[in-house]
């Protein structure tokens, strides 16, 4: 009777193990068959693209009413997150990235340096509560490096005028605008030397203007996570 108990025991423990191999080969099989077409599509010809505009009907008013407002400085449009602000590597960058890096700004208000002095963001009067989220996600980390977010309405833009007086606090944070000037005929000025303060200060200043260096397009691909590879 213990042989026979036994030799069922072991047939059991057998059939339980046989159909835990058979379940895990199905559904390696059937990941694979997953993961394989998916690894073989083509770019270009699995999602052909076409070319489309920059910014809307909306943004393109608003774009012209600040080059309008602001002359002499440089306004940009539709710039990726990631391009404009810096984050520290002691976490996973592609982490941030998948998180707000591929948000972008709108329109960007920058001095004749392309620095950011403030961000112009376009919203419907209407919008749904995941676009709301992204634009306040989008508002928080600005607001977190020190660049204002000022919210435009569509259909209810500001005046020149009002444009002006609405950023004249982030303007004066930037370099002064670059104005064409009637070109004069002035005696050269004599050659001065600059003093050790001058230096000192000249150097100062190139160490903050290079920390403001923008982000090269690039620079983190190291840091992007490798393509699973096949056993």
């Amino acid at each position: 009777m213990d042989f026979i108990a036994s030799g069922s025991s072991t047939a059991l423990v057998a059939a339980a193990l046989l159909l835990l191999t058979l379940l895990a080969v199905r559904r390696r099989s059937r990941g694979a068959s997953q993961q394989g077409p998916r690894e073989a599509l083509d770019t270009v010809q699995a999602w052909p693209p076409e070319p489309a505009r920059v910014m809307t009907t909306h943004e393109r008013q608003a774009f012209e009413l600040l080059k309008r407002a602001l002359p002499g400085y440089m306004v940009l449009a539709q710039v990726p997150l990631s391009r404009f602000v810096r984050v520290p590597m002691r976490h996973s960058y592609s982490e941030w990235l998948q998180r707000v890096g591929a948000l972008g700004a709108d329109l960007l208000v920058c001095d004749a340096g392309s620095r950011v002095l403030a961000v112009i963001d376009i919203r419907p009067e209407e919008e749904s509560q995941r676009s709301r989220k992204r634009h306040e996600r989008l508002a928080r980390v600005l607001q977190a490096a020190g660049v204002r977010v000022h919210v435009w309405r569509e259909g209810k833009f500001p005046t020149a005028a009002e444009v002006r007086t609405a950023l004249a606090h982030d303007l004066a944070r930037g370099a002064p605008p670059v104005v064409a000037k009637a070109s004069e005929s002035r005696p050269m000025p004599l050659a001065q030397v600059p003093s050790i303060q001058d230096l000192l200060a000249d150097g100062d200043a190139a160490s903050r203007e290079a920390s403001l260096e923008p982000v090269p397009s690039g620079f983190y691909d190291e840091f992007e996570p490798a393509a699973p590879t096949r056993r």
